[in-house]
């Protein structure tokens, strides 16, 4: 096993601890006979986080024990049995993002050299990459208890375990947006950090909607809960079912005014132009 501390500003997130070659025997494996008898596996993980302030203290608890780490790995290698090393790399990346609040992230390499493949080989592995992202949402409500189903979404949000960090800005009376005609909106915006992919955040955006008794009948219409990705990291997306940035958010006073709050300096990656330029560009016309 080798230990290694990088500093840089490439990569996931910058800085990490990096560990080789961690020999954990475990039993994981399609086969009853890899559950039954086990074999060695190898890890190989970078932990991202900030390692300038230890740098600086030289104190240990201003950055990760590795020696804690290691063990934790080859602890939660060895007290689950999952089918496939894809499963055991997921949920470990999981419990690693979940149990150690400095880590921004984690890249897990598993290597499984003796799988009972046939065949002469050296190595299978797979590795996988898992973070915290920065995301920002827009809330909004116009029917029956407007602040309660906002409310209700917030604390949904909370207490998803892939979720973490939430900050809400203040909540605004305004007018409704598109032509419909229908009551006014309360509305607001959402800070937080996720291990969920944007696709599964939409799912669960999704979940919390209908648990609001959200229907999508009329386009801009009355609904009783609105959960809308705007930002979500620096990340540029589109599919058949969503588009990140929002693609009329620096249209929408009811969200730049919120999102103001929250993160004026957050940098539109396609716009150019910060939260608070965005909104006074609006203001003006």
């Amino acid at each position: 096993m080798g230990i290694e501390v990088l500093k840089g500003h490439t990569g996931m997130t910058g800085d990490y601890i990096k560990i080789t070659n961690l020999k954990v025997f475990a039993h994981h494996g399609v086969f009853p006979e890899e559950t039954r008898d086990g074999q060695d596996f190898y890890v190989n993980a970078k932990l991202f986080l900030d390692c300038r302030k230890a740098g600086k203290t030289d104190n240990l608890s201003d950055s990760l024990n590795y020696g804690e780490a290691s063990h934790f790995i080859t602890d939660f290698l060895q007290n689950h049995t999952y089918k496939l090393i894809e499963s055991v790399a997921e949920q470990l990346a999981e419990a690693m993002l979940l149990s150690m609040p400095v880590l921004k992230g984690v890249k897990i390499e598993l290597c499984k050299p003796n799988a009972p493949i046939g065949l002469p080989f050296e190595n299978v592995s797979v590795t996988i990459e898992r973070q915290w992202h920065e995301v920002y949402l827009a809330v909004g409500s116009n029917l029956g208890d407007k602040n309660a189903y906002i409310e209700n979404g917030i604390e949904e949000l909370r207490q998803s375990k892939e979720i973490k960090d939430v900050r809400v800005s203040e909540l605004l009376v305004t007018k409704p947006y598109g032509g419909v005609e229908q009551d006014d909106f309360v509305n607001g915006a959402i800070a937080l950090k996720t291990m969920l992919s944007p696709q599964e955040l939409l799912e669960r955006l999704h979940e919390i909607e209908q648990h609001a008794n959200r229907e999508r009948i009329i386009h801009w219409g009355p609904r009783t809960l609105d959960l809308d990705i705007i930002f979500y990291d620096k990340l540029v997306y589109e599919d058949e079912d969503l588009i990140i940035p929002h693609i009329d958010m620096q249209n929408r006073d009811f969200v730049l005014k919120p999102l103001a709050e929250l993160c004026p300096n957050y940098r539109h990656p396609v716009l150019g132009k910060t939260v608070s330029q965005l909104l006074g560009e609006l203001k003006e016309r």
